[in-house]
């Protein structure tokens, strides 16, 4: 499972390096790439297994919609699959770094089943709004509160 977060920078190339932590993951993949997507102005980079349990839960949808047919045109139209090299460094598409927003400074978040890739300062707004929105929000802490936490 990928957890914590960590910053990094994006090179001239377009590589970011790996945490250690998330390659322990990554290595127990029979797959040496992750399927890299967009979503909420950051990036979500899943090991090739799970990645093909969220298209097989796209296709066996019942829904057609509207919403669903954009999604999938979004979301699995979107990704690409990147290679990590023994380094543990991953080669980001300019077309993903482009609608992330990826400059220099990154931020790597563990999500469990995926980690995503924010710009550094999307990302502290990102905890910013969070952190407003827990503070205010009865709805927020409530629904956090059914984990028991």
């Amino acid at each position: 499972m990928f957890r914590g977060n960590s910053f990094h920078t994006i090179d001239s190339k377009g590589r970011i390096i790996i945490p250690a932590r998330f390659r322990d993951v990554l290595q127990a993949s029979s797959f040496d790439s992750l399927m890299i997507s967009k979503m909420d102005e950051a990036l979500v980079a899943y090991p090739f297994e799970e990645w093909q349990k969220i298209e097989q839960r796209v296709l066996n949808m019942a829904v057609k919609s509207d919403t669903m047919r954009r999604f999938r045109r979004f979301f699995i139209g979107g990704a690409f699959d990147c290679p990590h090299d023994k380094q543990g460094r991953i080669l980001m598409p300019p077309t993903l770094r482009e609608y992330a927003g990826l400059r220099k400074e990154i931020a790597l978040v563990g999500v469990l089943d995926h980690f995503e890739i924010w710009a550094k300062e999307n990302w502290r707004n990102e905890e910013d709004l969070f952190e407003n929105d827990i503070n205010t929000s009865k709805e927020m802490r409530d629904e956090i509160a059914e984990l028991g936490l």
